[in-house]
């Protein structure tokens, strides 16, 4: 496997890693400064070659925060692997996460993060955003870095093939297709309410978990995004309701 690396935004870039197996892109993130963050781990097989890809940004011993979405092989697969190569990171997730799972996972205690906290970076500013259930995992949050407006989305917009780093084309449609195949997302009453308050921060980068990075009209992709979801779910309710 090899790992390649994007900048999709001043000291933010993307790590991504193509898995055969899975037909399917796992992103990882770093965003750099005097306290360097990591958004996603990766599962463990990956780390090997995203930590040597990391290292040609940064020596891997400064990394600060780890973080990641909620508690699933590729995105917090390898934290105690990260853990141990920088001995002064901790992990931050939401409060909610570290007290059912990741405090009895990580090898060192985690920092729990409340909706809204913030890790500064040095002059970025990440914001931690209570999701649960969205897309799935009751532990559910993403990331919004503040200076650039960029949005980690998580597993938001997933889409299986091989794709470019970054684009301005649409991704609702793959993501829908995606969500076809595997059905990964929980269809509830907040699921379009919490994606259309992603909308509302006004991000001007997505940064996709499995897919490539949006440029184009972020706010009104969310909101297609929300509008789809919407419709099944309505959908869903209706069907059950003639069970």
């Amino acid at each position: 496997m090899t790992t390649t690396i994007t900048e999709i935004a001043p000291d933010i870039y993307r790590l991504s890693t193509f898995v055969d197996e899975a037909n399917l892109t796992m992103n990882q993130f770093l965003v750099d400064g005097e306290e360097p963050l990591l958004f996603h781990t990766g599962q463990r097989a990956l780390f090997t070659s995203a930590s040597d890809a990391l290292s040609t940004l940064i020596d891997i011993d400064r990394l600060k925060w780890i973080t990641f979405g909620h508690v699933e092989a590729d995105e917090c697969g390898s934290m105690n692997s990260w853990l141990a190569a920088a001995p002064e990171a901790q992990v931050a997730h939401g409060a909610m996460g570290c007290f059912v799972q990741v405090n009895d996972l990580a090898d060192r205690a985690p920092l729990p993060l409340q909706d809204g906290d913030v890790l500064e970076t040095g002059s970025r500013r990440v914001r931690h955003i209570d999701t649960p259930h969205v897309p799935h995992g009751w532990d559910a949050g993403l990331m919004f870095e503040e200076t650039t407006s960029t949005l980690f989305c998580g597993d938001l917009f997933t889409a299986f093939g091989h794709h470019p780093a970054t684009t301005e084309h649409e991704i609702v449609g793959p993501a829908l297709e995606a969500e076809d195949l595997g059905h990964a997302t929980c269809l509830t009453p907040d699921l379009e309410p919490t994606i259309r308050a992603l909308a509302d921060l006004e991000p001007r980068i997505l940064a996709t978990m499995h897919a490539p990075t949006y440029y184009g009209d972020c706010v009104t992709t969310l909101h297609d995004l929300a509008d789809s979801y919407g419709t099944r779910f309505a959908a869903e309710t209706e069907r059950w309701k003639s069970d």
